[in-house]
């Protein structure tokens, strides 16, 4: 079994640069294109399950992508919460808390890493108790808190993963080694 993390397009928040974890922000006409082309190149998996984050733009990216009839929607797949930091951007919350990481300190009013990698960890539970390869759309932060979690390391270690809008990354298992969970694919996107 493969894990596919698919994360949204573009949002008018996430092309600035803000931190966008519970608010319901719609997909940019760029991102509803962006969904558009996964399309075809997801058309060539046989999902055994399709979870989406319940948040919009994760839904809108599923449906472009053309799997909205096949989803099923799992409230951990939402973004970080961000409380108090919601809609600001990094260089901003950096003034204000010299040396913040979300991944290492989390949010004041929000979610710790500790209550991130527990949704991680559920979600990936879910997805390998399945038969066949699963796909879930997701949010940038969110999955590279999947990826460290898929492979054993800490939340913290999410700092050094960065999955761009509309980008598809593969967690499975090392070749010849079903034992070593690894990452097969990492930020691709189609036409790569």
């Amino acid at each position: 079994m493969n894990l596919h993390v698919i994360r949204h397009g573009e949002t008018d928040w996430s092309r600035a640069g803000r931190h966008t974890g519970l608010t319901d922000l719609a997909l940019t006409g760029k991102g509803e294109a962006q969904a558009r082309r996964l399309a075809p190149w997801l058309a060539a998996e046989a999902f055994g399950l399709v979870l989406c984050s319940p948040l919009l733009r994760a839904r809108q990216t599923c449906a472009g992508a053309g799997l909205s009839c096949r989803e099923v929607i799992d409230p951990d797949l939402a973004e970080w919460n961000y409380g108090d930091y919601e809609g600001m951007r990094s260089a901003d919350i950096v003034r204000m808390h010299a040396g913040w990481n979300v991944f290492a300190d989390g949010c004041p009013g929000g979610e710790t890493p500790a209550q991130v990698g527990l949704r991680a960890d559920r979600v990936i539970a879910t997805c390998t108790g399945t038969p066949g390869d699963a796909a879930v759309f997701t949010h940038g932060e969110f999955a590279s808190v999947l990826a460290v979690r898929w492979i054993g390391l800490e939340v913290s270690d999410g700092a050094h993963f960065c999955l761009g809008a509309a980008a598809r990354a593969v967690l499975g298992w090392r070749p010849g080694h079903p034992d070593v969970a690894a990452i097969l694919l990492w930020n691709a996107v189609p036409g790569m």
